[in-house]
């Protein structure tokens, strides 16, 4: 059967740059092949398989091609994905060293590579999850048990229930991620503290409250909108000033800090507390893979150790005893790949240059008469037409066409179609391509107006 899967991969590959980007009609319809009650008798996994090419691979979304901009959704680097094909082979349990002598190895190399990259601490311990959903949940976790320790309670065995209180700061433009991992840690969507931010969406340093005891102060390196990173040297001291535990929402924005072209962006960064961030953005690995970074090591096992009397504890600190997840599959093996595959200077070009690509994006749209919303610092690009009416017409009519896709938002209550550049497949033909598609898009849309 290997023959067969292998051969299935290669007809897909090759298909990355010719396909539409978005499955059409007849290739949806198809998935209710997949349907019905499940029969008594089963098939053969050839047969399985043979369904899920027929059925399944032309209702995919190309994100993995050159031309996919509609989330920053990185593609898949051909070492990272041959990696996740041979780790899916390994089938290995990730928990304990004991378990996987190889991935615990490939793990917290790949650990050490990513945080000299984005300049975390030597100390801080890190942790693979599954994005950056989990990677925050994570790190505010070790902030709340951080906080909640110097104050004599231990939140993991006596709960939230009346331990001291402690605010949380975040931005007026926080990822809706950050929120669900503070409401998964019971402290609340609405009991935030929210600063205002400046135009282009950065937290402003004249707006942060004045904080009398130790708070979470959350920053976001990265706005999902127009990719710009809060002002993180004169936030943290200021968070600092009250003793506060500062945490990074940075998805995709921290990797700037691996971009000579763009590490001056993410400047002070480096003297948070935690750092949530994503392989499956900037890296380019498969999904899923998000990275946690804790500054006190011990903050993060006292959140998420467990033990047993059948656990066999190894070398270091287990990787069950540093994020949330026990059983888990071997995702490091992944990053440990792309990062090989790179090295240092690769790694910052693939930024640089997805950065240069959305330059291109907003020169020609620009150019062409179309309005950029914001000022374009890193690889998002928000445009809109004349009317939200227009612009959403505009969206619809640039997914039909599928030469590429990208996806709606709202940014300042101005409807928005917004460009994610993020994957390393993508090339200045790709986006002078895509550009070619969205005019004539957009032209028809302005016409369809006129004449109406």
């Amino acid at each position: 059967m290997t023959e067969q899967v292998f051969a299935a991969i290669r007809r897909y590959e090759a298909q990355r740059t010719t396909r539409r980007v978005f499955p059409d009609a007849s290739a949806i319809a198809g998935l209710a092949s997949f349907g019905g009650a499940l029969p008594a008798a089963g098939l053969s996994a050839e047969r399985v398989f043979e369904m899920l090419e027929e059925f399944g691979s032309p209702a995919t979304v190309m994100s993995t091609g050159p031309r996919y901009f509609g989330f920053v959704t990185g593609g898949a680097l051909p070492a990272a994905q041959a990696a996740n094909w041979l780790a899916g082979s390994w089938d290995q349990n990730c928990a304990l060293q004991v378990m996987s002598p190889v991935v615990a190895e490939l793990e917290n190399v790949a650990l050490g590579w990513i945080a000299s990259l984005l300049e975390i601490p030597s100390e801080a311990l890190g942790s693979f999850v599954t994005g950056a959903t989990m990677a925050n949940f994570t790190g505010l976790a070790a902030a709340r048990h951080g906080l909640l320790a110097r104050q004599g309670w231990d939140v993991e065995a006596l709960g939230l229930f009346g331990a001291p209180p402690f605010q949380v700061v975040v931005s007026d433009e926080a990822h809706v991620t950050l929120f669900k991992a503070l409401a998964m840690l019971g402290l609340g969507r609405d009991r935030v503290l929210r600063v205002p931010t400046d135009a282009q969406g950065r937290m402003r340093v004249d707006a942060f409250p004045q904080l009398h005891s130790p708070a979470i102060v959350c920053l976001q390196a990265g706005n999902v909108n127009t990719g710009t990173l809060d002002p993180a040297e004169e936030l943290i001291a200021l968070a600092r000033q009250s003793g506060s535990w500062v945490h990074v929402d940075g998805a995709f924005g921290l990797w700037a800090k691996a971009a000579p072209g763009y590490r001056e962006l993410a400047r002070g960064y480096e003297g948070a507390d935690s750092w949530a961030t994503d392989g499956h953005k900037w890296l380019n690995v498969p999904y899923d893979c998000g990275i946690v970074f804790v500054r006190d090591g011990a903050a993060m096992t006292g959140a998420m150790a467990s033990s047993a009397g059948y656990l066999i504890t190894g070398n270091g600190v287990d990787a069950m005893m540093r994020g949330p997840e026990s059983s888990r599959r071997a995702r490091g093996v992944d990053a440990w790949a792309a990062l090989r595959s790179l090295g240092v200077d690769g790694v910052g070009e693939m930024i640089d240059r997805c950065c240069r690509l959305a330059r291109r994006f907003a020169d020609g749209l620009s150019g062409a008469g179309i309005a950029v919303l914001h000022e374009v610092s890193l690889n998002q690009v928000m445009v809109a037409l004349e009317d939200d009416a227009q612009t959403l017409r505009w969206i619809e009519q640039v997914q039909s066409e599928g030469v590429c896709w990208c996806g709606g938002t709202v940014w300042r209550g101005r409807r928005a179609m917004r460009i994610s550049v993020s994957s390393w497949a993508t090339s200045e033909a790709d986006v002078d391509l895509s550009i070619e598609s969205m005019l004539r898009c957009a032209a028809l849309v302005r016409a369809s107006a006129d004449s109406g």
